[in-house]
């Protein structure tokens, strides 16, 4: 069962670089001017209006979570303040945990006592790639070595370590890409997301291809690189817990290239289905089908955007072999086959 999530955004706040693909405010859903300096007080607002919200699983656990920017490179006094705010409600129980974003030249050994002194349970590493190249041409300012040492370091201290990492960056290629997973896989975190590279408006990024020197990926290859980079996770039993920014309409406002799509990641998994269904029918011999059970809320992803797998099934002359079963007791993202 998933958690009730509760959002504070600290849009931008303690982040010392201004990556060029980078604008918080339009990454958060937020505009600059609804993004002020967040106060202790607000954060128990926010949590109090959470909390006596409807929900639909009253039973499920609460977390607090501090979105955008890097809250480790605010001020400790002000850490203190937004945490503390929270240190009430983690006492009488009613939120389970605190999970916030950070960088990793952001983390040390005071850092990681600290906040576990508050409760913090869960932390997000923004690495975006492991390329020396391509960590400088995105003006990220840290080191592949020092993402390492981060995650190394948090995973040590007890917590649950997040990695995100981004596809299409400037500079990246399929090679780059791959070695940044496969490094990743090796620190084994505790889940991963997966971002493909926007061109937002004003951003550095942006600058760079209005002057023609940057090419975002299409959404066709975005798709593809994510689908590689999912399986490798998938393979080493990492969980890819998402794929593509959130959605919103300032967000759709201020891209002006790139791969976008609101629904991103069901593109993504859409892809990894018909590419294993595809690869298990051509297999068969003459006569045979096959049984592919799906649970009911895959259907969406698996027959595709506008039921393209199902007419790129039939199209390859695949489509009559096989019987898709919808199997309620089904695991989600899995496909089961049987003769």
């Amino acid at each position: 069962m998933h958690p009730l999530v509760i959002p504070v955004f600290i849009s931008h706040q303690g982040c010392p670089h201004q990556c060029v693909f980078c604008d918080q405010h339009t990454i958060t859903g937020q505009s600059s001017s609804q993004a002020p300096d967040v106060r202790g007080s607000d954060v128990r607002n926010i949590v109090k209006e959470w909390l006596v919200r409807p929900r639909k699983y009253p039973e499920s656990e609460v977390q607090v979570a501090f979105y955008g920017g890097s809250f480790t490179g605010l001020p400790e006094d002000y850490q203190a303040e937004l945490l503390g705010a929270v240190k009430p409600f983690l006492d009488d129980s009613t939120v389970s945990s605190i999970r916030l974003s950070t960088r990793p030249d952001y983390v040390d050994n005071s850092t990681a006592r600290f906040l576990k002194e508050y409760g913090v349970g869960t932390i997000e590493i923004g690495i975006q790639s492991m390329d020396p190249q391509v960590l400088l041409a995105s003006s990220r300012g840290h080191t592949g070595q020092q993402a390492e040492e981060a995650v190394r370091l948090l995973k040590a201290a007890g917590f649950q370590v997040g990695v995100q990492l981004m596809v299409g960056l400037p500079g990246q290629t399929t090679i780059s890409l791959m070695q940044t997973a496969e490094r990743v896989v090796n620190l084994e975190p505790h889940f991963v997301r997966i971002y493909p590279t926007l061109v937002i408006r004003d951003s550095g990024l942006d600058r760079l291809y209005q002057q023609g020197n940057y090419k975002p990926l299409s959404l066709n290859k975005a798709i593809a690189s994510s689908v590689r980079v999912k399986n490798i996770f998938d393979n080493a039993g990492i969980k890819v817990v998402r794929m593509g920014l959130q959605p919103s309409e300032n967000l759709e406002r201020k891209v002006s290239a790139g791969p976008y799509h609101p629904a991103f990641g069901e593109l993504v998994q859409s892809r990894i289905f018909f590419n294993s269904v595809r690869s298990e029918l051509v297999k068969l011999l003459p006569g045979q089908r096959l049984n592919i059970s799906i649970c009911p809320a895959d259907q969406s992803a698996f027959r595709g955007p506008k039921n393209i797998n199902m007419e790129r099934f039939s199209t390859l002359g695949l489509l009559e072999k096989f019987e898709l079963v919808i199997d309620p007791n089904q695991q989600r993202y899995v496909v089961k086959t049987r003769f």
